[in-house]
């Protein structure tokens, strides 16, 4: 599976051209990504990057990819991230590594989003994966009331839990916010349960990114597949 994610990774950096300005995803395939663009970087592309998490932050430091903001530079030409799932309209769930706000705020600020990740992350359907739905700590009881109520409206229903960290404390985010967890197992609607969502105060973010994605590349056991939103 990680050979899986490394090659979906390259074929993505055959879209990297010189000057670039690129958004680093989060997570295990977007990890495979920033390497062997560092490796690209060392042999004299010159390309600058923003990261999505300190995660990435520190990978690209150490494989020697110059970073920046999007306090300094006004737009990116593509931003490269893994996703949890996708569908065939290319909507995702994104958040299970914890970096859903960035990682949104950067694929918004790029011309281009390309998705890199093996093929078990293609669905029909989303919804398999949870929901992640990044939160304010203050008022969460109100919070999850009406995150239910906005899943009841849109047709949906599950089990919902504060995401914890290895060490049992609760799971904090990069901005200091929690994150809970939805099963719905299914989402039938995508956009309307993401507009739902983004209307409720104490809710800082959700992990559907809508129209968001360009493109995916899927690895697996027959090769490259890459598909284009239509």
């Amino acid at each position: 599976m990680d050979q899986l994610k490394r090659q979906a990774a390259a074929r993505a950096l055959e879209e990297v051209r010189d000057g670039m300005q690129l958004g680093l995803g989060t997570g295990s395939t977007a990890k495979h990504f920033v390497e062997l663009l560092g490796e690209r970087v060392a042999a004299g592309l010159n390309v600058i990057g923003v990261p999505t998490s300190e995660a990435t932050r520190t990978d690209a430091m150490r494989c020697g990819v110059p970073l920046t903001t999007l306090d300094e530079i006004d737009h990116l030409d593509i931003t490269v991230d893994g996703a949890d799932e996708i569908d065939p309209q290319l909507n995702l769930i994104k958040g299970g590594g914890g970096a859903l706000l960035r990682e949104k705020i950067v694929a918004a600020a790029s011309d281009r989003m390309i998705v890199i990740a093996d093929d078990t992350k293609w669905v029909p359907t989303l919804g398999r994966f949870p929901l992640p739905v990044e939160v304010i700590p203050f008022g969460l009881g109100a919070t999850r009331r009406a995150i239910e109520k906005a899943f009841a409206e849109c047709g949906v229903s599950g089990q919902m839990a504060v995401r914890r960290a290895r060490d049992g404390h609760v799971f904090v985010t990069d901005g200091g916010h929690w994150i809970v967890d939805a099963q719905l197992g299914r989402i039938a609607d995508p956009a309307s349960l993401a507009k739902a969502l983004s209307a409720i105060p104490g809710v800082v973010e959700h992990g559907l990114f809508i129209g968001l994605a360009s493109s995916a590349v899927l690895a697996g056991g027959e090769g490259i597949r890459v598909i284009e939103r239509r």
